[in-house]
């Protein structure tokens, strides 16, 4: 048996480092290890509840929305606010602009320019990779990179600036949008389903929303199996087996997302078991952090958040990584796009991850099934905008004490913020973020994370010191690491 130390990986937020015990040229162990610490659940401390709407998007400049949507949330919990629909569309507007950006820039930039690598040059279509995804110089890449850049104004007219935004409120957003900017942003939104659908799918997106099943997708990939990069990433698919690597715990979170007016949200939330095919409600009381192997402490044992410690112990025996090791009810759950799919039922990622369980494929399919069924959810919650209707309720001018909690959807899945004030101050902040479920360490039963169930069985090539098949499993969770060790 011989050990091999990747990282810190590139094309990943923030820092990264996987430790494998490797034997007969697959992986036997994975140890995750997020080595930064930052700190913010103690800074946050002692703060005036309101600022926090100023501190937690510095959390990540790259899903600070999510960030500040959580932490409103948790406010508006604490203060028992009601958003006005307005400022209910304007949320999802803001959280689904940022979403579907890092969807976007996970796919070009981060997933597919891994194919262009020297180990596939053999294979028939890598010169077509390179022309593609190559990292700067890829025709599809930079496609990508310009229809990102004009879809993030969006922001500028829905929230004043990206990232850090700062007119998401508790009781809504500041930025009221006049008819005139409706139709600008309506334009906008036009704009980047055009790409959508002549660049990812070479297709229209209700048509590709409306795959029920694995037949059928396979069945639209024959008429034209290199023709636009969903297309193109599904004979890689076939050609690589990736419906095979990376296999993830087989349970999946989501809290839902997109809230309506009306109640429920556009994207159901809950706990889908993928052997049994059942969803079941997501019971929050059942979370736990588990910090026996981060250099944090594990006083109390296993702590819901609500009653969480952060203590850093950086020289605790047995510890490997800052990220401490959330469960529900025990057991280990994976959370993204795939996990929002399989909870609101969507019919091919379902047959998908029945067939294959959760994988490099079904992952990535996910992602960019969930790009052709939101953007035009957007379309709609612009068209619902009442003009001289109220966009937020004031927040109080003295908070009371008390818990709050923010649950939501970040691009990556699952985020919430527990918060607990007294006397007019955060006595205590704790967030569990998407890649904290992902990229968990083992717990105090020794059980390993999602990511490092994943990583068994991997194939290692003789001479890799930074496998192909690691770099694709890893990636196709499209890790935040800054969260994780917020």
């Amino acid at each position: 048996m011989t050990r091999l130390l990747v990282g810190p990986f590139n094309r990943v937020e923030g820092d990264l480092e996987v430790s494998l015990e490797i034997e007969d040229g697959r992986v036997r162990s994975a140890r995750v290890n997020a080595p930064m610490y930052r700190g913010f659940e103690q800074i946050l401390r002692g703060k005036a509840p309101h600022d926090a709407l100023v501190y937690v998007p510095r959390i990540c400049g790259i899903c600070s929305v999510s960030q500040s949507v959580a932490a409103a949330r948790a406010l508006a919990d604490l203060a028992g606010l009601h958003l006005p629909a307005n400022g209910q569309h304007a949320h999802n507007l803001m959280l689904a602009t940022e979403n579907l950006a890092d969807h976007l820039t996970h796919f070009y930039l981060f997933f597919m320019p891994d194919f262009t690598r020297e180990a596939y040059a053999a294979r028939p279509w890598h010169a077509e990779a390179l022309r593609r995804f190559a990292a700067q110089s890829g025709e599809q890449a930079r496609r990508a990179i310009a229809a990102r850049e004009r879809w993030f104004t969006l922001l500028g007219t829905l929230a004043g600036k990206w990232p850090h935004t700062q007119s998401l409120e508790p009781g809504g957003s500041t930025r009221p949008i006049e008819p005139v900017e409706r139709v600008r942003l309506l334009a906008r939104l036009r704009e980047f389903r055009a790409f959508l659908e002549e660049s990812l799918f070479a297709a229209p997106l209700e048509q590709v929303g409306e795959l029920d099943s694995e037949t059928a997708l396979w069945t639209w990939h024959a008429q034209d199996p290199w023709r636009g990069d969903l297309r193109f990433f599904l004979s890689l698919v076939q050609d690589l087996g990736l419906q095979t690597l990376g296999p993830g715990p087989g349970r999946y979170l989501s809290h839902g997302a997109y809230p309506q007016p009306e109640g429920g949200t556009a994207l159901g939330g809950g706990l889908w078991r993928s052997a049994e095919g059942l969803l079941q409600p997501l019971d929050a009381a059942g979370i736990r952090e588990d910090a026996t192997h981060a250099w944090l402490s594990d006083a109390g044992g296993p702590r819901h958040p609500a009653q969480g410690l952060t203590e850093p112990e950086p020289g605790k025996p047995q510890a490997y990584s800052w990220n401490k090791a959330p469960r529900l009810a025990g057991e280990v759950v994976e959370t993204g796009a795939i996990a929002r799919q399989l909870t609101a039922a969507q019919p091919l990622v379902r047959d998908a991850v029945a067939r294959h369980g959760g994988t490099v494929y079904t992952r990535v399919l996910a992602r960019l099934i969930e790009l052709a069924r939101v953007l035009p959810m957007m379309e709609r919650w612009l068209q619902a905008l009442s003009p001289g209707e109220p966009y937020c309720v004031p927040a109080p001018a003295h908070w009371p004490d008390g818990l709050g909690v923010g649950l939501g959807e970040a691009a990556r899945g699952a985020l919430g913020h527990w918060i607990e004030v007294r006397q007019g101050r955060l006595a205590n902040y704790q967030i569990v973020a998407p890649t904290s479920w992902n990229f968990s360490p083992r717990d105090a039963a020794g059980t390993p994370g999602a990511l490092e169930q994943a990583l068994q069985g991997a194939p290692v090539a003789a001479g890799e010191r930074t496998p192909v098949a690691v770099q694709h499993i890893v990636r196709s969770f499209d890790p935040c690491m800054v969260c994780t060790v917020h």
